[in-house]
């Protein structure tokens, strides 16, 4: 670096021109005069006393009396701490400039489009680990390892936890193996996967597989579009593939984040005369207030015939879907996400308990 590159970043680091000059002659120097100071920095001479005053303010330079005044450089050390202080303030500030750049803030927006797929999993990240009603990820084995402390956090606030784990060429050795605590239901999905990860139903992150020619990311906070996401999800990502952990309990409570979901367990036992004892939690449709509603299911309905030789189809399922609760007083009709002309969208559906056929409910706590 030579001395006018030198000059000019002391002078990005505070100091003025002429203090630069000053300071970097002395350097030269090692100790002068104020009159030679002058001369050889090309400070005027009747700025030169200023100068020095202000570089020994700073810690610069030291002067003191001979015939004349006299100066010299300190020992660097307050120098070098203050030229890295702010070197560490420069980088701070150009990654905040990068990170706003590449991930505006959410609030004010309903949709970003990111560069960074970095950027997309730190959002993912923070959003799952304050999840409190659902979480539906896909991942790579390694993208769940690294989200393990956020979906724990997940679990413990008492989401149901959804994990689609792809696997290079579908090797079943990469998988992980513990998942007590993190997931509720895992599933193996043996086809390159965009990450995905959608939370409490108003957040999305997603990004493309990494064998895209693109690169980008898509970071939702709104209800509507995470709906799409979640029927994407639904379909390709979870539903026609194999179980490999199922952490559901087997007798009530059981716990549905999914209105299709607890109609699919529930219709077979319905069917044959049961009573499915239910709380409902959600919001009533029209206000917007939370309600919660504790009752039997009197009725199901969707579209098609009613099956209880097996699982609906989910092709079924894709239109209308109501139960009817009976509380005793009255019989709410009950909705699941998106519901606009049932009384309640359920966000929590839980079966306290059930009468009539013997035999557990099939599938147990919703993922």
């Amino acid at each position: 670096m030579d001395t006018s590159e030198l000059c000019r970043v002391l002078r990005d680091a505070g100091l003025s021109k002429y203090q630069s000059k000053a300071y970097t002659a002395l350097l030269r120097l090692g100790t002068a005069s104020a009159t030679e100071l002058a001369d050889e920095s090309g400070v005027p001479a009747a700025r030169i006393y200023d100068v020095l005053r202000d570089l020994e303010e700073k810690g610069y330079v030291e002067t003191y009396d001979g015939d004349t005044l006299r100066a010299r450089a300190s020992e660097p050390d307050t120098v070098l701490s203050d030229l890295r202080r702010r070197s560490e303030e420069f980088s701070e500030a150009a990654d905040e400039i990068e990170t706003r750049w590449e991930a505006p803030a959410l609030e004010h927006h309903r949709v970003d489009i990111v560069t960074r797929f970095d950027t997309v999993f730190e959002h993912a990240r923070e959003a799952i680990a304050e999840a409190e009603t659902e979480v539906q990820v896909a991942v790579t084995p390694e993208n769940f390892d690294e989200l393990r402390e956020s979906l724990a956090a997940a679990h413990d606030n008492g989401a149901v936890v959804k994990a689609s784990i792809h696997t290079a060429d579908g090797n079943d050795e990469e998988m992980p193996t513990e998942y007590e605590g993190i997931a509720t239901e895992v599933r193996h999905r043996t086809l390159p996967t965009p990450f995905v990860a959608i939370v409490d139903r108003t957040v999305t992150c997603f990004a493309p597989h990494r064998r895209s020619v693109n690169e980008y990311g898509v970071l939702v906070r709104d209800f509507s579009l995470t709906y799409v996401f979640r029927w994407y999800f639904d379909t390709s990502l979870w539903e026609v593939w194999d179980v490999v952990y199922d952490g559901r309990p087997e007798d009530p409570p059981l716990v549905y984040a999914n209105l299709r979901r607890f109609v699919r367990d529930i219709e077979p036992l319905f069917a044959e005369g049961a009573d499915v004892h239910v709380t409902v939690e959600g919001s009533e449709i029209g206000s917007g207030d939370a309600i919660s509603v504790s009752g039997t299911v009197t009725d199901v309905v969707y579209a098609g015939e009613p099956r209880n030789d097996g699982e609906i189809p989910i092709g079924q399922l894709a239109g209308q879907v109501t139960v009817e609760v009976s509380d005793g007083d009255r019989r709410w009709t009950v909705g699941g996400w998106g519901a606009v002309i049932e009384d309640i969208e359920a966000r929590r559906i839980t079966v306290t308990g059930y009468d009539g056929p013997k035999g557990a409910i099939p599938g147990g706590i919703d993922a």
